[in-house]
């Protein structure tokens, strides 16, 4: 016995003829040796015996031990017979007379180191002792001898529907307690990478308790292996979600704060505490049609993302109004629960009416986003990159660069993280982010004249576009099958009621040709033929405000 376990008491197995083995498949070992103990019935009896061991077990106890809900005639003379068979079989092996009548019971009376379960519980006994003294060394090794006693899944073989479904649960989960117990005092001892492969080994089998998931974090992290860490976050985060549909608890929380944040060897209580998780994502894009193969293109970005030596960057180009952020925001909305350390959104207005974003302004809102008190951002635009990017370091999260004016613009706002990944929306190719940053480009062309028309639909009604078909094909040829196009030409046509779609084709008719190079700032001109009544400059005008909407769903400001 170590030293340290003499200091905190002393607790020494007494060498017994018989033993009772509960901690794996049951066994009765006498001198040593696995005997066998006659048929289902009579194991069931003796298995519940060893884990009452030294004290009385009611006879209506054991009538539902060994026979469940199909009970004999008379259960008490059924009880008695089976344990008088019982007895006659351990006379046979050894000299005394271990089962007992009490009451209105039996025993089985045994010393406390003759059932691997006792000496489980008196280790752990020991280990409490050595625990209140502070001796982490006996402590440890008080647990470690405690597990020693489990061989497998307890009471493996016992047919009993009741130990199975009532005993066996509680002794899995205290030796799960124990170990878990033990990994504590291991990480308090500086263990953490003895444990790790213990560890891994575990929260494989047990995907969705949190307490292993944390140690396995803490172990990970204070090795020196951050990035193992964060996976292991990741993926308790995503077995939690996709099982449960519930969020990592506080002190995986906590923990994940402190791996992106903190030091390796550093414990949980020197937590910064919790990091916000970003939900910047504008609402969806109402009746988003088509884009099947720009939106495949895109989930080609997700291939391998977690195992890529780069960060992921596309850059989606067009011409004004041909849909670039509602594909963007729908995408990104679909593709949301892949990145669950957040989303983030800017309006760099790089384009259209107003003064563009300063990188600097942009990256203070993502700052302050990510967590950062005002105070803690620096002055510098160089060092609040450096900031930005260690604070996404480890996360996987999804940025989006709406309107960019430039490749200057949108690069100080780049993460270095490889999990997460980056769109940029632009007028303009952006070729130097696909140059240097390796993003890969996207240029969208116009809808097509059947994506055309199912927008059309979607807004006005399947029914009334298929009856004005020759109107509708008009305003699409019109419209120059832009989408922001048609929907403010969609919005106009509403606003006119019965004769709105042949109205508003010959309003667009009396433009200086198909919108096929307008600004955001010209939306209220398109139409100019305006209702009897209607003022195009108020702030009522159906032009200007589906102009408004229009722009508000395909520009959305970063909150």
């Amino acid at each position: 016995m170590p030293d340290g376990l003499s200091r905190v008491g002393r607790w020494v197995d007494r060498e017994a003829d018989v033993e009772f083995a509960l901690l794996g498949p049951f066994e009765m070992r006498v001198g040593g040796r696995n005997v066998p103990v006659g048929g289902p019935k009579q194991r069931a009896l003796l298995a519940a015996l060893s884990l009452q061991a030294g004290r009385p077990m009611p006879v209506e106890e054991l009538v539902d031990v060994i026979w469940g809900h199909e009970q004999p005639a008379n259960p008490r003379r059924a009880v008695q017979l089976y344990v008088s068979r019982l007895r006659e079989t351990l006379n046979s092996l050894i000299s005394d007379d271990i089962i007992t009548t009490c009451g209105d019971g039996y025993c089985l009376r045994v010393a406390p180191g003759q059932t691997d379960l006792m000496r489980f519980r008196n280790w752990l006994s020991v280990a409490a002792r050595a625990a209140d003294e502070g001796d982490l060394d006996a402590e440890a090794e008080a647990l470690a001898t405690a597990l020693a006693q489990w061989r497998r899944d307890p009471l493996a073989g016992v047919p009993s529907d009741k130990l199975q479904r009532e005993i066996v649960p509680q002794l899995r989960e205290e030796h799960l307690w124990t170990l878990e117990r033990r990994f504590d005092v291991e990480l308090r001892r500086r263990k953490h990478g003895e444990i790790v492969g213990e560890l891994i080994a575990l929260t494989a089998q047990h995907p969705l308790r949190e307490k292993l998931w944390a140690q396995l974090v803490t172990a990970l992290h204070a090795s020196g292996r951050r990035g193992d860490a964060l996976d292991a976050y990741h993926t308790v985060r995503r077995n939690l979600t996709d099982e449960l549909g519930l969020d990592p608890g506080e002190e995986l929380q906590a923990l994940q704060a402190l791996v992106l944040t903190g030091r390796p060897g550093a414990t949980l209580g020197t937590s910064p505490g919790f990091l916000p998780v970003p939900r910047q994502l504008p609402p969806g894009a109402f009746a988003f049609v088509g884009r099947s193969k720009e939106l495949s293109f895109l989930d080609t970005l997700l291939e391998d993302q977690h195992h890529a030596s780069a960060m992921r960057i596309s850059v989606i180009s067009g011409t004004a109004g041909i849909g670039k952020t509602a594909l963007a925001g729908h995408w990104a909305r679909r593709v949301a629960d892949q990145f669950p350390d957040g989303q983030l959104w800017m309006d760099l207005h790089g384009h259209g009416p107003g003064k563009s974003l300063s990188s600097g302004r942009a990256l203070k809102r993502f700052l302050r986003a990510l967590g950062t008190p005002v105070e803690e951002i620096p002055m510098e635009v160089d060092e609040q990159v450096d900031l930005y990017r260690s604070l996404m370091d480890g996360r996987r999260i999804l940025v989006v660069l709406d309107n960019a004016e430039s490749a200057a613009q949108a690069r100080p706002l780049l993460p270095g993280a490889t999990g997460s990944l980056v769109l940029v929306t632009s007028r303009t190719h952006l070729s130097g982010l696909v140059a240097a940053e390796g993003a890969r480009p996207l240029v969208l062309d116009p809808l097509s004249p059947g994506e055309a028309r199912s927008l059309l639909a979607a807004r006005l009604g399947a029914d009334r576009a298929a009856t004005e078909s020759a109107a509708v094909e008009e305003i699409i040829d019109l419209c120059a099958r832009l989408p922001l196009a048609l929907t403010v030409a969609a919005a106009h046509a509403a606003s006119l009621g019965a004769a709105g779609l042949d109205s508003t084709a010959t309003a667009l008719r009396a433009t200086r040709g198909p919108l096929k190079d307008f600004a955001v700032s010209d939306l209220t001109s398109w139409l100019p033929t305006v209702p009897v009544g209607s003022d195009v400059s108020g702030p009522h005008s159906p032009y200007l405000e589906a102009a408004q909407l229009s722009s508000a769903s395909h520009s959305p400001r970063s909150t």
